[in-house]
């Protein structure tokens, strides 16, 4: 697959290869790790890559919930706090949230095919402290845009994590993810155990 996203013809297949695009970035950050690494928060928050992961698939889940007007809302599990959200539980895996994150993204993909007008409204749950008020729906459109926009952002955080994990960036781990036969780009490789 390409490091960009391909020409696009129009305005939904722009936005739904922008998503499907952004979703590869924060799976390939995954790539290569073993489930205690998934799971290391090197940085100066609790995030970790398979936490980011557990929740892009959650947040994909609401608001296709939210498109197809069932209400998950904006309820969470009583005994979860905002850093279990972002965290593997002990429970969790790494294969199981991406299996999780390919399914909600599947479900996502295959509901916004089947809705003919971008501009239909998806009614907003009332309540949540980070909802405007006054607003009362939103438009698929204004999903997908943010849909993109929340996978961009905690790719960021993924990327950053990553590097503080092994030193691997984007580009070697795309190339060795996809195995790329490029001679721009070096695949990343895992380091080799220290003998000593």
């Amino acid at each position: 697959m390409p490091r960009v996203v391909p020409p696009v013809a129009d305005e939904r297949t722009a936005l739904t290869a922008y998503l499907a695009h952004q979703r590869r970035a924060l799976r390939v950050t995954a790539h290569g790790l073993t489930e205690e690494q998934a799971r290391m928060a090197p940085t100066g928050s609790e995030l970790s890559i398979g936490g980011l992961i557990k929740h892009a698939a959650r947040c994909e889940e609401f608001w296709t919930d939210l498109i197809l007007q069932r209400q998950r809302g904006t309820q969470r599990k009583t005994d979860e706090s905002d850093a279990d959200e972002f965290r593997l539980a002990p429970d969790e895996t790494l294969t199981a949230v991406l299996a999780a994150y390919a399914e909600a993204a599947d479900r996502t993909d295959a509901v916004i095919t089947g809705i003919p007008d971008l501009g239909q409204a998806v009614p907003v749950p009332q309540g949540a402290p980070w909802i405007p008020a006054e607003v009362e729906e939103w438009s698929i459109r204004w999903v997908l845009l943010h849909l993109i926009e929340e996978t961009a952002r905690h790719g960021g955080h993924a990327d950053v994590i990553r590097e503080s994990i092994d030193g691997a960036t984007f580009d070697p781990l795309l190339a060795a993810a996809e195995a790329w036969p490029d001679p721009w780009v070096r695949p990343w490789e895992p380091a080799s155990p220290s003998v000593g």
